[in-house]
């Protein structure tokens, strides 16, 4: 498996506005157009229903299912039958909320699991049959520029190093941004006008400038499948992160390390929020609290020592970490390991969001529906 990257860097536009992306709490409908974003990965199916709100936007409906599309993968190279029937099942829920909302503005896509079986275009037009849906299978360039624009407002000031981390199920991508000839009350700004693609062309002289991005074929799911013959439980993870980091080796800010000062990653997963969570010691999820939380490389490495002195046993049964992550809790969290060794930092962002979030402030800042009003 060979990780990817793009044929070359640029730097984009310093916009005059920024648009926040705003918390999926449920809301009743108003008025206005609705727009929806579906992101089905080796994992999980999800999928939010929202309408503008100025220079933000509200979700009005939700839904989010554990499918395990990529089950079996690894070995087999296909997608399994059990698990095109669990994703289809889910598909029908969200067609039936598409039409209950009259949903007519959606972007739906496809990730890693379908780039990479053998029969993923069949199963994308089995899913037109059976459900009337079109998803696209995306490239993963877009993916990364998908989850590096919802992120955008947690990007600080003070940040002229930014690194992008979407830990997905299949794989994990990761961009590395120069921000330092950006005006520092503009950063967040420029980030989230990369939704057009990059490279764009900057006015003025500043810019936002990729310096590397790159796609591991490795997610929580699959990094598992690679390492389920281990028993040992520490060794497994000591395995994991290891191989994580060798897939790393040729990302280009990776042989230089940054200072510190001025660095920031943001990391966007299950995995990253479920750490919070645990270092929080929430018993419900709050996303309020979780959402933008900045952790330290100590704080996140005192939870994983936390996971692995529970075992496997301890794991299942901690309501933290809940049934549907204690199984890939691990192997993400030996990714995350992974980038702290890289690059250690005192100001990792937890981001609550991701592809959907980046796919419906892709759709509305196209139709010119969002507004610069309290940006």
């Amino acid at each position: 498996m060979t990780p990817r990257r793009p044929a070359g860097a640029g730097a984009f536009p310093r916009p005059r506005g920024q648009a926040q992306v705003e918390s999926p709490a449920l809301i009743s409908p108003g008025s206005g157009p609705l727009y929806a974003a579906l992101d089905l990965g080796t994992n999980s199916c999800r999928m939010l229903i929202a309408r503008p709100d100025g220079a933000q936007f509200k979700v009005v409906d939700s839904f989010s299912k554990s499918v395990q599309l990529g089950t079996g993968l690894e070995t087999s190279g296909r997608l399994s039958r059990s698990s095109i029937f669990r994703t289809i099942q889910a598909l029908r829920v969200c067609q039936q909320k598409l039409k209950r909302h009259k949903v007519t503005r959606m972007r739906l896509v496809a990730t890693e699991a379908c780039r990479r079986a053998s029969n993923g275009a069949d199963f994308m037009a089995r899913v037109r049959r059976e459900t009337g849906l079109r998803l696209d299978i995306i490239e993963p360039q877009e993916e990364a520029r998908l989850a590096v624009v919802s992120c955008a407002p947690l990007v600080s000031r003070t940040t002229e190093q930014l690194l992008v981390v979407d830990i997905g199920g299949g794989s994990t991508e990761l961009v590395w941004i120069d921000l330092k000839d950006v005006a520092p009350r503009d950063r967040a700004r420029a980030i989230m006008r990369m939704h057009g693609g990059f490279p764009v062309p900057t006015a003025n002289g500043g810019a936002a400038r990729v310096v590397d991005w790159i796609s591991v074929p490795l997610g929580v799911a699959t990094l598992r499948d690679q390492f389920r013959d281990v028993e040992d439980d520490m060794a497994r993870f000591a395995l994991m992160s290891w191989f994580f980091e060798e897939n790393l080796a040729e990302f280009a800010p990776y042989k230089d390390e940054p200072s510190r000062e001025g660095f920031q990653i943001v990391g966007t997963s299950g995995t990253v929020t479920t750490v919070a969570a645990s270092h929080l010691g929430l018993k419900r999820y709050d996303r309020n609290k979780v959402d933008g939380l900045c952790m330290t490389s100590d704080e996140i490495d005192k939870v994983i020592r936390d996971y692995l002195l529970m075992g496997p046993a301890g794991r299942r049964r901690d309501p933290r970490i809940g049934l549907d992550r204690q199984a890939l809790i691990m192997s993400g969290a030996a990714i995350l390991q992974a980038l702290l060794r890289c690059w250690p930092t005192d100001r990792l962002s937890v981001a609550d969001r991701g592809l959907r979030e980046g796919m419906l402030y892709a759709q509305m800042a196209a139709d010119g529906v969002l507004t610069d009003e309290g940006a």
